[in-house]
């Protein structure tokens, strides 16, 4: 007997199995399904039977985090891993505020909190405030400046509109449900207060337990979670665990930012929507900027979601691998930190024991007050807390290489409506984009052949293509000074060349006002000092460089001056088909790179001379 073929999901190819099975029975031997009334019965099953193929195949991908599609069920599929999505963030800036007045009589005046600014950018008006009162000392001549409880004068301003809810607890054999029906919410300004009951004015401040080390009976500590529908749902100890559960009867009240995101960024004037009262005259506040607004961000994306939860998860709470330090930092940072790596001090150069190492490239606009204030948070409520004991966390800089890029390419203008000079553009712009969202990133590897592979496919009429590469370091050495300079390099560099220089230098003036450059004889790896206007080799040993290690070493140079901000050296990598720098070092591509195309009729038959 011919069986119906159930691996089939199609909705034709299922109909045709249906018929297919019904011919092969005797009824229906020499029946025209299709002009009978039959054919649309067949039409609902086939239907019917697509329909729950098609329910059982999504239904089964949204039951792995790996496969979900949909963002209620990454965000449920993370909250199991025990990571918690980053809601959308408020756009930070950083000022100092002060007042003057004639006032010497008044010793010191207060700024509220959630004192409101505004600012505008790109000629719509956004609002930023105050997450805490500041306290406004008098210089002594009627000058008001305000500072933090440490004493520093850099105050930061968050923004977003202020909003409040508030709930009554119910009996506890209710099930309690506190939601917070705004997607636009910024879950790091959450201030929840319970009250002991709806009259009462003592309260007690619970705080976000990724924000608690250390849980007793008396903890008093909440939970917040994105539920499927964009809101956020806030939820507390149950009495047993988790510290102090709200009793029946209390009053909570949550203040929260509702956040604009990413398009607050970049804000540069601040003013005061309200004046201050010293000695009961009011006073207007001025505000000068430190750092522009920035680190506005939307929700966590679910393609981050997705990398990020099984790394948190293998964390558990605790500081002991490289990868720990970057799942725990970001998952409590991100809405200032955009990248982190970590590397144990015996794999340092020279290696520095009982150390870990940790580079941070910060989010633009992000101010290096609030850059300071990360970093000691790191130090001391992750490090000191959930690292293992004697380990120092110590920071260090991102480094930069710059790549310098020369792309050659046939073009054929017959496969085109494009100019040869648009496509060139065309060709730089790619190459200028993918270093800023593929390589933009700590840990990151520019393999060559994916380059030329997006390049190829970027039109038909590009027949074939191919990149020179160099890497460029820049120092920025004292002037006037007989000194040594080492230049280290992220990757081995090649050997010397008979033909080639493998190392060399931008234009400088030595101590004689010579305008002269640098670079490694040929087969050779000693460095020497060349005119540049007349190509005479000035000095043949000013150093060497070292192959395997990237190291270049000038020595007994005196620089007296130079074009720019710094002298650029740059390298052959050993290895141009795969760059991959160490550590803390970023790539970013360099403003000389170029792209440079060749006319090539495909259609024109090549010829010898004779």
């Amino acid at each position: 007997m011919t069986l119906i073929q159930s691996s089939d999901l199609d909705f034709d190819q299922i109909k045709n199995n249906l018929k297919t099975y019904l011919k092969a029975q005797s009824e229906f031997a020499d029946y025209n399904f299709e002009a009978s009334g039959l054919s649309n019965i067949l039409d609902v099953l086939a239907y019917n039977t697509h329909l729950n193929g098609l329910i059982a195949n999504v239904g089964l991908n949204e039951s792995f985090l790996n496969s979900a599609q949909l963002r209620s069920s990454v965000v449920s599929h993370a909250e199991s891993l025990g990571y918690y999505p980053r809601s959308k963030t408020s756009a930070s800036a950083v000022v100092n505020l002060s007042v003057t007045t004639t006032n010497t009589s008044v010793s010191a005046i207060t700024l509220p909190q959630y004192s409101t600014f505004s600012s505008s950018i790109d000629d719509v008006s956004y609002t930023f405030m105050t997450l805490e009162k500041y306290i406004g000392t008098n210089n002594g001549s009627g000058t008001f400046t305000f500072a933090d409880a440490d004493g520093s004068t850099d105050i930061t301003l968050k923004e977003g509109t202020l909003k409040t809810k508030t709930f009554i607890v119910g009996d506890v054999a209710d099930e309690q449900i506190y939601i917070i029906p705004d997607p636009t919410i910024d879950t790091s300004t959450i201030n929840v207060k319970v009250f002991d009951s709806v009259t009462s004015s003592s309260f007690d401040t619970y705080t976000d337990i990724q924000n608690s080390v250390r849980i007793n009976d008396n903890s008093t500590v909440f939970i917040v979670r994105e539920v499927p529908n964009g809101f956020y749902e806030i939820t507390f100890s149950d009495g047993n665990v988790l510290g102090k559960s709200p009793a029946a009867g209390s009053k909570i009240v949550i203040q929260y930012l509702s956040a604009k995101g990413a398009v607050a960024n970049n804000g540069t004037v601040f003013v005061s929507d309200n004046q201050i009262s010293v000695g009961g005259t009011d006073f207007n506040i001025t505000s000068t900027t430190v750092s522009n607004s920035g680190g506005g961000n939307e929700k966590e994306s679910v393609t981050s979601i997705k990398s990020n939860a099984p790394i948190a998860f293998a964390t558990q709470q605790r500081l002991i691998t490289a990868e720990d330090y970057k799942a725990i930092i970001l998952q409590r940072h991100s809405s200032t930190v955009e990248d982190v790596i970590s590397w144990g001090g015996n794999d340092n150069v020279p290696p520095i024991y009982g150390n870990v190492f940790v580079a941070l490239k910060f989010k633009d606009g992000v101010a290096a007050s609030v850059q300071t204030q990360v970093k000691n948070s790191i130090k001391t409520q992750l490090s000191d807390n959930l690292a293992v004991v004697s380990i120092d966390t110590v920071f260090a800089d991102p480094l930069e290489s710059f790549i310098q890029t020369t792309t050659s390419f046939n073009f054929d203008p017959d496969l085109t409506g494009d100019t040869l000079e648009t496509t060139q553009f065309a060709v730089q712009k790619l190459i200028n984009d993918f270093f800023a969202t593929d390589l933009n990133r700590f840990g990151a590897t520019l393999r060559r052949s994916q380059l030329l592979a997006k390049i190829d496919d970027l039109s038909p009429a590009i027949l074939n293509s191919s990149i020179d590469i160099k890497i460029e370091q820049r120092i920025t050495p004292t002037l006037n000074i007989l000194s040594d300079v080492a230049v280290d390099f992220p990757i081995k560099i090649a050997a010397a060349d008979d033909v080639v220089h493998s190392v060399t230098s931008s234009a400088f003036l030595d101590a004689d006002g010579s305008l002269v450059f640098f670079r490694n004889k040929l087969s050779d790896t000693k460095l020497e000092l060349v005119n540049l206007s007349t190509g005479e080799v000035v000095k043949d040993n000013v150093g060497s460089y070292i192959p395997s290690q990237g190291k270049v070493s000038i020595v007994g140079i005196q620089i007296s001056g130079y074009n720019g901000d710094n002298i650029k050296v740059s390298a052959i990598p050993a290895n141009q088909s795969t760059i991959k720098p160490l550590r803390n070092y970023i790539m970013k591509i360099n403003d000389l790179s170029s792209a440079i195309a060749t006319i090539d009729y495909q259609n024109t038959a090549d010829t010898l001379s004779s």
